[in-house]
């Protein structure tokens, strides 16, 4: 197991900004070393707001960068998120009420062609059971 490097500086605490390095990226996020030594990660999902395919998109090794801690839990294990740094996107406005009239409309269209084609489907099999009984009886 990797040991840590202890420094003279305090440890950090949740909500802090901390400056980091890069030490390794795994498919599920980022392990770095803290400017007091201690190691913690960044998930894959706290890098950004957007959407990132792999790590290696956004980070590499070596890289330094200003993460804030968003959790340290009972083994002393610390998480970073990159994307609280950052300004959130605005929210996109809800649908306009003419993409819901649209909607109705197409569902209202799709339950009526279903309709006719369970119909359909049932005048069918109740065609061939008739003709079945037909050539039973003229037997």
């Amino acid at each position: 197991m990797v040991e840590e490097k202890r420094s003279d500086q305090a440890p950090v605490s949740v909500g802090d900004t901390v400056e980091c390095e890069v030490e390794q990226i795994m498919p599920y996020g980022a392990f770095v070393r803290l400017s007091t030594g201690q190691r913690a990660m960044i998930h894959i999902s706290e890098l950004s707001y957007s959407y990132v395919k792999k790590v290696e998109d956004v980070l590499e090794v070596g890289k330094k960068v200003t993460a804030k801690v968003i959790k340290i839990d009972e083994k002393n294990r610390i998480d970073l998120s990159l994307k609280k740094m950052e300004e959130r996107p605005p929210v996109a406005p809800s649908a306009p009420k003419e993409t819901e009239d649209n909607f109705e409309k197409k569902l209202s269209n799709f339950l009526k062609i279903s309709d006719q084609k369970i119909a359909d489907l049932n005048s069918k099999l109740n065609n061939a059971k008739a003709s079945k009984k037909r050539s039973k009886r003229s037997k």
